[in-house]
């Protein structure tokens, strides 16, 4: 699509918001209840090309994508009517009479660019979102899942008019075209370098952003976590969509103490879940394309895999691998791996700097050092010395470790004792901090996201209070001393 159509697009969204259409609940209420209609009638549509674009099961399609893309159109269905209400809030003595409230009011045009690994999700989410607070929106899927970006294209364009949501495939021309165009908000998903470009050509016109990224997300095990259990949801979370997902646990910190043993059971877990030849698994997904496999491939450190490090070609695939003795000079430590391969990173008392433990692992309340709190101050510093992370997992049946976690390691959200789950809901939001993103949607919060909440007074006529007004004295002076303060 050239520019000069993008541009036509904006055009008539922009005229078309402009007669007030989308603004009433009745109009954003028949809207979602279109695009549920259409999902449920093209699933399997849907399940097939996801299993085109990623190798996804129809089971893995319905608990990821589908089945949470219609959970949040549930979810606000139900909650529309108390979202749109305004808000009232107390008014200071200072102004009475008057009655105080806050006003959600849509921004407008909307852009919307949603990446590869989930793209229905990522695509029709925050959609969702967007047009229950009462936006046009344009919608951006990635190029590099073709089959369901025209099975979306397909679904939305059955559904909306272009002058309310507009879907524009294609790739990088197609980015940049959009990109250089004035939004009233954007909002994308994807990698750190583009959400850069995204920022920077929003500054260009102040446009408000909503950057859904990602990061290595740490997975911390410690001496008293169940680890049958914690294996099991660890596997589960990292291999899921052959490791594709934004919140994978990216690698994992464990005591030397345990080390062996976890890693056993991760190895059994792989084989329990996905068989003894895992690439010979229908139901286990593929790379995206030819350049992030070979990436990956350049991420395997062969005397280091104790276990999986097979792979197809011709597939994509690559088996759920787990490299142990693994430091942070490493290549697969140095960038977000998004693929089937974990790394163990190992915490051991007798080779940790005693000056370092001296200072930050004292455990409280007690005047000596344990090799739990060291453990635990070490995996916070292993944290915290670098970028925040999209997510955090807890293994420890630890509850002051648990809690010295969440009070000293910053992060977008997580789990104690699990993985990825957190996303899974509507009553959270879901979003990163620092380099994994900045602001959040999901339920209440994405309708917040992509609305603006206006602040208004209504003052009343039957009295007008003088003090504010000059000529100022002191008996004015007095009044307002008493009502500021």
């Amino acid at each position: 699509m050239t520019e000069q159509e993008i541009r036509t697009i904006l055009r008539r969204q922009r005229e078309y918001f402009a007669t007030g259409a989308t603004l009433s609940r009745e109009f954003r209420a028949e809207q979602l209840g279109k695009l549920k209609a259409s999902l449920q009638r093209h699933e399997t549509k849907l399940n097939d090309a996801l299993q085109q674009d990623l190798g996804k099961s129809r089971m893995e399609s319905y608990m990821c994508e589908i089945g949470l893309t219609l959970s949040e159109l549930t979810w606000m269905q139900k909650h529309l009517r108390g979202l749109m209400q305004e808000k009232r809030v107390p008014t200071p003595l200072s102004q009475f009479a008057a009655r105080s409230f806050r006003s959600p009011s849509p921004y407008g045009t909307v852009l919307i660019m949603s990446p590869w690994n989930y793209p229905v999700l990522l695509t029709l989410d925050p959609l969702i979102d967007a047009i229950a607070a009462g936006n046009t929106a344009v919608v951006k899927p990635s190029a590099y899942a073709p089959a369901t970006a025209a099975v979306l294209k397909m679904i939305l364009e059955e559904c909306f008019q272009a002058e309310y949501v507009a879907v524009i495939t294609g790739g990088r021309a197609e980015n940049q075209a959009l990109l250089q165009q004035r939004f009233d908000m954007i909002f994308f998903t994807g990698g750190k370098t583009v959400g850069r470009e995204v920022l920077r050509s929003a500054a260009e016109y102040l446009t408000p952003v909503t950057l859904e990224l990602g990061g290595k997300s740490p997975c911390i095990v410690d001496a008293t976590a169940k680890l049958p259990l914690a294996a099991r949801r660890i596997v589960f979370g990292k291999y899921l969509n052959c490791g594709q997902t934004c919140v994978a646990p990216d690698y994992v910190l464990c005591d030397v103490r345990i080390r062996d043993r976890l890693v056993e059971a991760i190895r059994a877990e792989i084989a329990r879940q996905f068989g003894a030849d895992p690439l010979q698994n229908p139901d286990y997904g593929k790379i995206i394309n030819e350049k992030h496999f070979h990436r990956l491939l350049g991420l395997l450190d062969a005397e280091k895999i104790v276990c999986g490090g097979q792979y197809d070609e011709k597939t994509l695939r690559i088996a759920p691998t787990v490299m142990t003795d693994v430091d942070w000079s490493d290549a697969v430590m140095g960038e977000e791996i998004f693929g089937p391969i974990l790394p163990v990173v190992t915490y051991n008392a007798y080779d940790t700097d005693k000056s370092i433990a001296q200072n930050d692992f004292r455990e409280e309340g007690s005047g000596t050092h344990t090799a739990a709190g060291d453990f635990v101050a070490w995996a916070i510093r292993c944290v915290e010395e670098h970028p925040h992370p999209l997510a955090l997992y807890f293994f420890s049946e630890d509850k002051k470790a648990q809690r010295r976690i969440q009070d000293h390691c910053h992060f977008g959200g997580g789990c104690i004792n699990d993985t990825i789950i957190h996303l899974a809901t509507s009553a959270m939001p879901f979003g990163g901090v620092g380099e994994s993103g900045m602001g959040g949607y999901h339920g209440r919060t994405g309708f917040e996201t992509f609305s603006h909440y206006r602040s208004i007074v209504d003052k009343k006529t039957w009295m007008d209070l003088p003090i504010r007004y000059q000529r100022y004295d002191e008996k004015k002076e007095m009044l307002l001393r008493r009502f500021l303060k």
